[in-house]
């Protein structure tokens, strides 16, 4: 077989190799969207739930239900807020959540439309939540006019998610609740 035969011959199985690569994806991204439309029971203030079904509103993180922010050096209810907010949206007309893909959880990651207003867009714009890849506008906006958490001193969800998951592991291991409880003891603690 000589040189240029065989550079033919790669070539085109390099291009039906692509070929088969390229339709696979296509075969995989090619999942349906999802409607919902109707009644939805609010959770937090980016998880909707109808029908024993979990909705993630997506490119938006706001802050967990119990967690507490800072406005003028008092403690306020931002994530039972920012519940608050999202279920008077969701209630004010007959919204419509689509998507496609799911999260870790499982959930749907869903855009929700009541008419003409993003609800996802709009909860970013009145500082009940934060930007997660898509509401990057609505976030300055709000950090502008210090609207919701942009008024004071917050965590940002994921950290206080993330801070609650290490504090739940460790009230779950028993020998750090020792090791606590002897700190406490001797007067010494860890920062």
């Amino acid at each position: 077989m000589t040189r240029s035969s065989r550079l033919f011959r790669d070539g085109v199985t390099t291009f039906a190799l692509l070929a088969v690569l390229g339709l696979l994806a296509l075969k995989m991204n090619n999942r349906p969207e999802l409607i919902q439309t109707g009644s939805f029971f609010v959770i937090d203030g980016d998880t909707l739930s109808s029908d024993g079904e979990r909705f993630r509103l997506l490119g938006i993180d706001a802050p967990e239900y119990r967690q507490q922010c800072r406005r003028n050096g008092i403690d306020w209810a931002c994530g039972e807020e920012a519940r608050r907010t999202l279920n008077t949206l969701i209630n004010a007309g007959t919204p419509e959540c689509r998507g496609r893909d799911r999260d870790h959880y499982g959930r749907l990651l869903v855009t929700c439309m009541a008419g003409e207003l993003d609800i996802n867009g709009e909860m970013v714009r009145s500082g009940m939540a934060l930007s997660y890849g898509g509401y990057a506008a609505e976030e300055h906006a709000a950090r502008q006019a210090k609207a919701g958490v942009w008024a004071g001193d917050f965590e940002r969800p994921k950290d206080y998610r993330r801070e609650e998951n290490v504090a739940q592991s460790n009230r779950s291991n028993p020998l750090t609740g020792l090791i606590d409880y002897l700190q406490q003891l001797v007067g010494w603690r860890t920062q």
